[in-house]
């Protein structure tokens, strides 16, 4: 079982690193690590990548998130935190891309540096971005879709959420790339999830009882696959899946055939190559500015090859117990 650690009271925990780290008069310099959320495998395995860097680079992270991927609130009474303690740098997955400019923006006016992770924000006041090419993603996810449907069909999305740039730069990229490679194959019907299971598997079902000729369903994060999956099951029905990211239900679910395929990230490199952007701006060495990662298509025949599990199954109780 995988021990999860979060800052619930920044202050003591910070305090504390001071002290640990002060001793000999030098402390390693901190950054604050701020995902969209703490449920998910894939914020889990983002801290996992985080830790790695940090390791390597002689550094310490403070970790901490919102209970929720909505709270954006709550995201920003983190970050306002982190930016009150001084921290060195700023590592941040924008659960809005307008709601939390002003954060942003407040960070680098206090010459804080801020990475972007996972999904951007509408300021350029940021060091880097490293996150997936989300519209590419979701073309990718198109092509898997045109290919199984052989170019025709209805097809429904369950989407994440408005405002959470990297899903809706995801669903465009789908929605563009059928409309302009598959005249055959029309998207009937499009409802959000609100990045919760529940909620997922909910719309799922009502666009599957609205939509009984639907031939293809595309899910387009880890919550909406998961509750889109369940719903699939619970219905017994033959609709073709394409779902996005990965944990051992869908992975689970890809193996049975419940879900044609899945469109994998790389959290793992995703925390790891923010924490690494941190450390060399902080060392004066130049770093990108945006730093895509390309996504991969998982499908029941390579899921097994060494390249694939690689990525998939990071060892996070290496890092995270």
């Amino acid at each position: 079982m995988i021990r999860r650690t979060f800052l619930t009271n920044i202050a003591p925990v910070g305090a504390a690193l001071f002290a640990l780290n002060g001793c000999g008069g030098s402390k390693k310099k901190q950054i604050g690590v701020v995902p969209k959320g703490r449920a998910h495998l894939f914020w889990q395995s983002v801290h996992a990548g985080a830790v790695k860097a940090a390791r390597e680079s002689d550094v310490e992270i403070l970790w901490n998130g919102p209970t929720t991927e909505t709270d954006y609130n709550g995201q920003i009474q983190i970050v306002d935190a982190f930016i009150n303690r001084r921290v060195d740098a700023i590592c941040l997955a924008p659960i809005d891309k307008k709601v939390m400019v002003s954060i942003v923006e407040r960070a680098a006016s206090q010459n804080i540096p801020v990475i972007i992770f996972d999904s951007p924000v509408d300021t350029d006041k940021f060091i880097s971005q490293v996150a997936t090419d989300n519209y590419q993603a979701g073309q990718l996810a198109a092509e898997r879709m045109g290919k199984i449907l052989d170019g025709k069909g209805k097809v429904i999305v369950v989407a994440v959420q408005p405002g959470a740039a990297s899903t809706m730069a995801r669903e465009q990229g789908f929605e563009d790339k059928i409309k302009a490679a598959f005249s055959g194959i029309e998207i009937v019907d499009k409802r959000y999830g609100m990045a919760d299971f529940a909620k997922s598997m909910a719309v799922a079902e009502n666009m599957l009882t609205a939509h009984p000729e639907a031939v293809g369903l595309f899910a387009s994060n880890e919550s909406s696959a998961v509750g889109a999956g369940q719903a699939i099951k619970t219905r017994g029905s033959k609709i073709k899946m394409v779902g996005f990211d990965w944990s051992p239900t869908l992975l689970e679910d890809l193996k049975k055939g419940l879900i044609d395929s899945l469109v994998a990230q790389h959290p793992f490199k995703m925390g790891y190559e923010s924490v690494i952007a941190s450390v060399k701006h902080l060392k004066g060495e130049k770093v990108e500015k945006i730093n895509n990662l390309s996504p991969k298509l998982l499908t029941k025949e390579n899921l097994e090859t060494a390249e694939v599990q690689e990525q998939i199954n990071p060892d996070l109780k290496k890092y995270l117990e």
